[in-house]
């Protein structure tokens, strides 16, 4: 077999999924540069005339038409954070593991390459099957591939259950956090620094917001038999103009994760009742998903993987399915503590973990 060409990849479907994913992570696909990844996957899957091939921008569809009662819908996003020298992808032993090394081997062409060899190996799954590898998944929604999908074909969205391939180190997590951003804004009065008193520091106003942060304790809240631990941050504070100005004006970047328990309006409120007085702008708000454990296929699939079920922190796309209806769950291999860190690696074991369990359940538990 001739060397991979990441200038014109050829996926071959008929490796293992470790070297799949070897060759899909070579293949640069920082969001934005989607294009040359989704041609190579309509080339890889071209053959399998038991898949419908459907493509939209740079997302692909492939989804089996074999009259089932019931429909699964798993998806992976082929885009990755922009690189830091860690590629091409190799090999390294640590502690005794075998790692796959660079960048997307955890986020997420590890869980890509374990569905693309599903998707051409499954001929005649249990439950039909509507494969989903989408686009612009690390900037803003406006971009995200499952957006434009959704506004453009909402039927490819019908299922009875969902599965994303996001890291959870090849165990089942289910749902996940909802995220808040806001900008909290105080205001004072400038004035020449040489007469103070003059002026209102703005800054000095924020004092009481950094309090409420400091000593913000986290809630451990149980849904649906998983414990989410939510967190209140700031994560960025800006003010000031000159270095003998009183300043005006100071914000507050403050992210706040909260329990899928939780709405919107309830996270919004809950931002107002910490901060009162202050000028509160909410720049984001992306609803969680609850659990989706309690579907009779969540169940099916948990007995096929095994191993128990845990909550998912972060927020992913599952709660874009989860808004439409359908119970969904993150499940694919690497350790979310290495996503976009710049010595991202996968457990080659947990790639090959994450195709058994996968395959158990769409051959036999389904």
């Amino acid at each position: 077999m001739p060397a991979f060409d990441p200038a014109h990849p050829v996926l071959d479907l008929a490796e293992s999924s470790v070297v799949l994913t070897q060759q899909i992570c070579d293949v640069e696909s920082v969001s934005g540069d989607e294009a040359l990844l989704a041609d190579a996957i309509v080339a890889a899957l071209s053959g399998c005339r038991h898949l419908e091939i459907i493509r939209d921008g740079d997302t692909i569809v492939a989804r089996t038409n074999l009259g089932r009662e019931q429909r699964v819908v798993i998806a992976g996003h082929i885009d990755t954070v922009p690189l830091n020298d860690n590629l091409p992808t190799r090999y390294e032993t640590y502690e005794g593991e075998e790692y796959l090394w660079g960048r997307g081997t955890v986020d997420m062409k590890g869980g890509v390459a374990v569905q693309l060899k599903l998707a051409a190996e499954l001929v005649a799954p249990p439950v039909d099957i509507t494969w989903m590898w989408y686009d612009h998944e690390e900037v803003s929604n406006e971009l995200n591939g499952l957006t434009r999908l959704a506004a453009n074909r909402p039927d490819l969205f019908v299922g009875d259950f969902a599965i994303l391939g996001e890291p959870t180190n090849s165990q089942i997590e289910g749902g996940c956090n909802g995220n808040l951003r806001a900008e909290i804004r105080a205001y004072g009065l400038r004035a020449h620094s040489a007469r103070s008193w003059v002026g209102d520091n703005a800054i000095h106003k924020a004092a009481s917001v950094l309090d409420t942060l400091a000593n913000y304790r986290a809630e451990e809240i149980e849904v649906d038999g998983l414990v989410y631990r939510e967190g209140l941050n700031a994560v960025g504070i800006t003010g000031g103009v000159a270095g003998n100005i009183i300043p005006d004006e100071v914000m507050v970047h403050v992210n706040y994760r909260f329990a899928p328990s939780r709405s919107g309006e309830e996270a919004v409120a809950h931002i107002h009742e910490l901060f009162p007085g202050f000028d509160i702008r909410i720049v984001d708000l992306a609803v969680g998903a609850r659990p989706g454990l309690d579907a009779p296929l969540a169940q099916k699939f948990l007995a096929a993987v095994g191993g128990e079920a845990k909550p998912k922190y972060g927020w992913t796309d599952v709660a874009r399915f989860s808004a439409m209806g359908i119970p969904a769950v993150n499940y694919g291999p690497g350790d979310p503590l290495k996503a976009h860190a710049d010595d991202e690696r996968v457990r080659v074991s947990q790639i090959v973990s994450c195709e058994a369990g996968l395959r158990a359940w769409l051959s036999n538990g389904s």
